[in-house]
């Protein structure tokens, strides 16, 4: 079973558009707040990862919108961790309205690991472990 986590996400003002309505590249930005969230309860903050020589610059992308989200309401970014390669990462992510009763967007990224001179790396041990625990 992949890591899950449920991360509850305030809709202010600056998050709408000019039909008060959430503009589209914000959900983007929630899936990062997941995806954050996400490593954090593993024990494993993206700082961390940042501290061990590494970054996961984003490879892909895809978000499908299905619902407006709309001012002062709450909503919660679903994430999880869909598949660990050698060198990616790939999260899911489902937002959806205040109770779970509707998902208002899904979507997934794909993260390549790479070092400090910006080469393609092997994810290292320390995270590999903390994201699959051995059984």
């Amino acid at each position: 079973m992949s890591p899950n986590n449920l991360t509850k996400v305030r809709v202010i003002y600056a998050d709408t558009d000019a039909m008060g309505i959430v503009y589209h590249t914000n959900y983007i930005k929630w899936f990062e707040i997941g995806r954050s969230e996400i490593l954090r309860d593993l024990g494993i903050p993206y700082a961390q990862i940042e501290r061990l020589g590494y970054s996961w610059p984003v490879t892909e992308l895809s978000c499908r919108y299905l619902s407006p989200a709309r001012y002062d309401e709450l909503v919660v970014v679903e994430t999880s961790i869909l598949e660990v390669k050698r060198a990616s990462i790939k999260f899911t992510y489902l937002i959806w309205d205040e109770r779970q009763a509707k998902v208002l967007v899904e979507g997934d990224s794909v993260h390549a690991c790479i070092n400090k001179e910006g080469k393609i790396a092997r994810i290292p041990p320390e995270v590999r472990e903390k994201i699959n625990p051995p059984r």
